[in-house]
């Protein structure tokens, strides 16, 4: 498995093997999201499963990522987090869906989405949230984050 470490809460990066779930629970992650369309978590075999959030889609600029999964991941983020354990965001190149995931979680946690962007590419060498379909929904997801927050 190839991730980062971005906070003390979020990693980013690759999808996860079933061999790899042992050590997520060592780290203490309590979720997993999946921003692949491609291929769905690997069942887990565990008497202790990890929590999977399957957020399928597409890395291309004509089928952007559509808000509403954002705000569904980032809202189960939180929850997570705030009982403390961590979060493995992921896609199969550990690039753009599941940078923005990332990102996602991290505005929701409070960061400007030029901070979250920032950290993340900072953290993870291949991550690229500046590619403009990817920025562009991280900016998006942004914006509809604060109305949902100023409606709560």
């Amino acid at each position: 498995m190839n991730y980062s470490m971005i906070t003390e809460e979020l990693l980013v990066g690759t999808t996860p093997d079933v061999k790899d779930y042992d050590l997520l629970r060592e780290m203490g992650v309590g979720l997993v999201i999946n921003m692949r369309i491609e291929r769905r978590p690997y069942p887990d075999p565990s008497v202790s499963p990890l929590k999977f959030l399957w957020l399928p889609t597409i890395d291309w600029a004509l089928f952007p990522i559509p808000i509403p999964m954002l705000k569904r991941g980032a809202q189960l983020a939180l929850e997570t987090i705030q009982a403390g354990r961590k979060v493995l965001t992921h896609c199969a190149g550990g690039r753009h869906r599941g940078v923005a995931m990332g990102a996602a979680v991290l505005i929701a946690r409070g960061f400007e989405a030029e901070e979250a962007m920032q950290l993340i590419a900072s953290r993870r060498k291949v991550a690229d949230p500046q590619v403009y379909y990817i920025r562009s929904r991280i900016l998006r997801f942004a914006q509809q984050w604060q109305i949902l927050k100023g409606s709560l």
